[in-house]
């Protein structure tokens, strides 16, 4: 079965996951997570993206990025993905593929998910039991957002702007939103759409997606969700059609 093209909708973030292949380590010293974060920056500074929040755990990686135009990120990727499997392979005396495929990548609605999925992707070492906190983690970029460290890397979205007039007041803002716990049905949503390339939005943004590329941006409810707004729509436009 021929997979379907990824999402491209210049100007919209999209949650990235990249993992090692078999899941086995893709960073093993400092040297590599520096190296790989280096190689992001130049990729996304030459192709046109800019990144939000990010976290590199040793088998895989997580990004909140925007690409500027239609092929952005996948240039980005794929030029990434170049220099550090062969920067990998040539440290490691190792040959073949290091990452598990093609990374898996969903479109996210700024207004719904933006600063929950930047919670989800900081919050990554936490839920995994290697730190008490985010801010114990060094390869992520907390610090660029809660704490106010320089990381060039990071570039602020509009919606973190949005938590203040200044700096410090945005930083504080940010990490008032960490005492809170995500919800757990937020945290299977933004897995869901990211493992299965769907779109992480609420149904206004979906329906808009779907207009826009023409195609399912969502799988089909069992059913019919009928609790839904969109399927009370759908319903009725049926039943006009059978109708006319």
């Amino acid at each position: 079965m021929a997979r379907l093209p990824r999402y491209a909708v210049p100007g919209q973030p999209q949650h990235v996951i990249l993992r090692g292949n078999n899941r086995a380590e893709i960073f093993c010293a400092e040297v590599d997570y520096r190296f790989y974060l280096d190689k992001l920056e130049q990729a996304c500074a030459k192709h046109g993206c800019s990144v939000h929040a990010y976290v590199l755990m040793t088998n895989h990686v997580h990004l909140l990025i925007t690409p500027q135009h239609e092929h952005s990120l996948g240039k980005a990727m794929q030029m990434l993905g170049r220099y550090y499997v062969q920067f990998y392979n040539y440290c490691y005396r190792r040959t073949g593929t290091l990452f598990e495929g093609r990374y898996k990548a969903t479109l996210v609605d700024s207004e719904s998910y933006l600063l929950t999925c930047m919670r989800y992707i900081e919050l990554n070492p936490v839920r995994a039991g290697m730190v008490d906190g985010p801010a114990d983690y060094q390869w992520s970029s907390y610090g660029a957002n809660a704490l106010g460290q320089v990381d060039w890397l990071v570039a602020p979205h509009v919606e973190y702007l949005r938590l203040g007039a200044s700096e410090a007041t945005r930083q504080s803002a940010y990490r008032d939103l960490f005492k809170h716990h995500i919800p757990e049905e937020s945290i299977n949503d933004i897995r869901d759409a990211t493992n299965k390339a769907w779109v992480l939005g609420n149904d206004r943004f979906k329906q808009c997606i779907q207009d826009q590329l023409g195609r399912r941006v969502e799988p089909k409810t069992k059913g019919g969700d009928r609790k839904s707004e969109r399927y009370k729509a759908d319903r009725i436009d049926k039943l006009n059609k059978a109708i006319a």
